[in-house]
């Protein structure tokens, strides 16, 4: 029987094993053919950006064009206000937690404590935010991938993910720089992931696309804020405050945005 928690990899292969007289597709078309459409379902709803989108249709405009340059929650605050970074956060956690759901269908969530053991929601995850900051569908320039990191984190990992948010509130109320919060909580990620899996599963090694799909996300939105950490040591980036600023702001080309 199916279930969300073993996954459609799972359900096929329980079948094709039942049935070992009529065998017309081998397993690996399966695992390929599902893991396949894992990755392009992350990274196809990954590089769906509500920013860029809300600024088109909505201002005529293209937020890349100010602030920072970059499509992020941040940028769309300052540029248009508080409304329009709700409408991106509400667009950036609906399209990551369809692809994880997606990944968690094709392989199984294996929610066990709380926690998701199923590989597939985290690869999904992972092209989400390869999608997020280089999207398909706008040139390869899109946002930083944190916003994503986060829904992925909340839907897969609920206990690493509150210890990252409180290292994130921590660092951003003391620098107030949204980018330094955000690759401090990046980089605490896998290692939250990791020590949760031991301390929950009596030192069981952590499944290794787990492994690697956070680590390969730390690595990518660190790489993404390379321009906000030089800004950092310049003293030139800018500090974030949650009122929109006006477009005549000298400092705008400094923006913080860790989105």
């Amino acid at each position: 029987m199916f279930s969300l928690n073993t996954g459609l990899f799972t359900y096929f292969l329980n079948l094709w094993q039942i049935d070992s007289v009529s065998r017309p597709v081998p397993y690996y078309v399966i695992f390929f053919s599902l893991i396949l459409i894992t990755i392009a379902s992350g990274y196809l709803l990954g590089s769906i950006n509500p920013s860029i989108i809300l600024s088109r249709v909505f201002y005529h405009d293209d937020i890349r064009s100010h602030g920072s340059g970059n499509a992020g929650m941040t940028n769309v605050m300052r540029t248009y206000g508080k409304k329009a970074a709700l409408f991106t956060l509400a667009g950036d956690t609906l399209k990551t937690a369809l692809a994880v759901f997606i990944g968690g269908l094709c392989f199984g969530f294996g929610y066990v404590g709380g926690i998701a053991t199923g590989e597939g929601g985290y690869v999904a995850g992972l092209f989400a935010v390869v999608g997020h900051i280089y999207p398909a569908y706008y040139k390869m320039k899109g946002g930083k991938g944190v916003l994503v990191t986060a829904t992925m984190a909340l839907i897969l990992t609920p206990i690493p993910f509150a210890i990252i948010f409180l290292l994130f509130a921590g660092v951003l109320a003391l620098s107030k720089y949204v980018s330094l919060a955000s690759v401090s909580a990046a980089v605490m990620y896998p290692v939250a992931v990791y020590a949760t899996f031991k301390v929950m599963f009596a030192g069981s090694p952590i499944p290794g696309l787990v492994a690697l799909s956070t680590i390969l996300i730390a690595c990518l939105i660190v790489y993404a804020h390379r321009g906000n950490l030089q800004r950092i040591s310049d003293r030139t980036e800018r500090k974030f405050s949650f009122g929109k600023k006006p477009e005549n702001d000298e400092s705008e080309h400094t923006d913080d945005d860790g989105h």
